[in-house]
């Protein structure tokens, strides 16, 4: 277990997000298929700090459940602290150490809409505040255009003398490209002091964070920046536009981290895949693949084009193409696809196959058993080695419940056959084509169904005359005279 971090972390999500113009809180909107919020409090928990805490708010009946998830997905405590009324970052600062009373450690101020900011960053912050022996300390970035961002007034010193938000600024200031990133470091004591003291007297009518670094000032107390080496780990996510293109660097992050980990990446441009997904070396994945949730992909294995998996486990060397799977598991060395559908609680065993057109459902395919084709497996059990004909159908439903087929080792069935549940195949067993099986089959047996073929002569000219089909029997009756 990692040493814990004389420190305590505050992530404010407590604010109404408008501008995503959604029914959905700000902050929990995905990325990489983790909630902002979720991105916010992995990088804060990477830090072992001796307390976490969220700020929440506004819809705070769809935050709070979503960081409790979080919090046992991480096995951390995370205290959740209520801003009822958003007034501003310095109320919510306010309310955030509300469950800290005794605490007058450093406090790490981050915000759950920054999805980007990795642990090793907020690591840089706090070293350089507690080396520096600063009162509070801004997380800063220097960006080409500054525009809508606080700017970091510096004295002839070097140190900070006050965050000036765009509002509020002087036209010189308004020129600085060193510019606030909402994120901060404070000695604890000194911060609860000055959070007595702040006052609403701005643009915004609110009560800022960033007036406690003028007022620790004024104070005595050294107050400093720490500039960030990447300014895009920074980044904000106000609306869809920077939602998207938060997104589009986390991925390529995980991406570049995949094919630095050993596996081959075709396109990295059309190949998505989520923060929890873990790959294996020599790992080769086509364009337009999508990986998602607690999807593994085992060393070896050969994924898409076209194929998106989620909560997925591949095995080594399998090959997976053209395929929407989820919840289930394909074994080492086994084929799917083109165009198969595996839904959840599948599990196709070691050399196995799941073939073209093949939908699959709660359906334990034994090693080496193969569903090529043009079929639906449907909660069924099938044990090695066997071959299920094309166009076949397990038919688990009667209306009301769901029922189970068990097909043995060693099965051939003709094409076409249906499995009428619930039925058992015994091992060894045959069936011929267009069978439906309604019975159980014993082991070694050929099972058929329907009687002898029939064939109605001059049918189609009798039945219906005039159509191409008569003409054309006419036509070969005609020749074969």
């Amino acid at each position: 277990m990692a040493d814990t971090t004389k420190c305590a972390i505050v992530v404010l999500a407590a604010g109404a997000g408008t501008r995503m113009k959604s029914a959905k809180q700000k902050t929990l909107h995905e990325i990489g298929g983790r909630p902002l919020i979720g991105h916010a409090l992995h990088a804060a928990a990477g830090m072992h700090p001796e307390h976490l805490v969220a700020v929440v708010g506004h819809q705070r009946e769809q935050v709070s459940p979503a960081i409790e998830a979080i919090a046992a997905e991480l096995g951390t405590e995370v205290s959740q602290a209520v801003q009822e009324e958003q007034n501003g970052t310095g109320h919510a600062v306010q309310c955030g150490l509300e469950p800290l009373p005794d605490f007058d450690g450093t406090v790490i101020v981050t915000n759950g809409d920054v999805p980007l900011l990795r642990t090793e960053t907020i690591r840089e912050l706090f070293d350089a505040h507690v080396t520096a022996g600063n009162a509070v300390t801004v997380l800063s970035m220097q960006l080409a255009d500054p525009t809508g961002y606080g700017r970091i007034v510096r004295g002839a010193d070097g140190n900070v003398e006050a965050i000036v938000e765009q509002k509020d600024a002087a036209s010189e200031q308004l020129s600085i490209d060193e510019v606030n990133s909402g994120v901060f470091a404070f000695d604890g004591a000194i911060l609860r002091d000055a959070l007595t003291k702040l006052d609403s007297n701005n643009a915004q009518g609110e009560l800022y964070i960033t007036d406690v670094l003028e007022i620790a000032r004024t104070a005595g107390h050294n107050v400093g920046a720490h500039i960030a080496a990447d300014a895009g780990e920074l980044a904000g996510v106000n609306d869809r536009v920077q939602l998207a293109a938060a997104g589009r660097e986390l991925n390529r992050r995980t991406v570049e981290a995949a094919m630095r980990g050993g596996a081959t990446i075709v396109d990295p441009a059309t190949t998505w895949i989520g923060v929890d997904v873990t790959i294996g070396c020599d790992v080769l994945i086509h364009p337009g693949t999508q990986l998602w949730g607690k999807t593994h992909i085992a060393d070896g294995a050969e994924i898409g084009p076209d194929t998106t998996l989620t909560d997925m486990q591949v095995g080594e060397g399998a090959k997976v193409i053209r395929t929407h799977g989820s919840e289930s598991v394909i074994g080492a060395n086994a084929n799917v696809g083109p165009f198969t559908f595996i839904r959840p609680k599948t599990e196709l065993g070691e050399g196995g196959k799941l073939g073209g057109f093949v939908e699959a459902k709660n359906a334990q395919i034994g090693r080496g058993s193969k569903v090529p084709h043009l079929t639906y497996i449907g909660d069924a059990t099938v044990g090695e080695e066997s071959n299920i004909g094309a166009s076949s159908v397990f038919v688990n439903y009667d209306g009301v419940n769901k029922h189970h087929t068990v097909i043995g080792s060693h099965v051939r069935t003709g094409s076409d056959t249906m499995f009428i549940a619930p039925v058992n195949v015994g091992d060894g067993a045959y069936s011929g084509a267009g069978t439906v099986i309604k019975e159980d089959v014993p082991a070694g047996a050929l099972v058929v169904s329907g009687g002898k073929q029939r064939n109605i002569e001059g049918w189609v000219q009798k039945k219906r005359p005039g159509t191409p089909a008569a003409e054309a029997a006419a036509r070969a009756q005609d020749n074969n005279k």
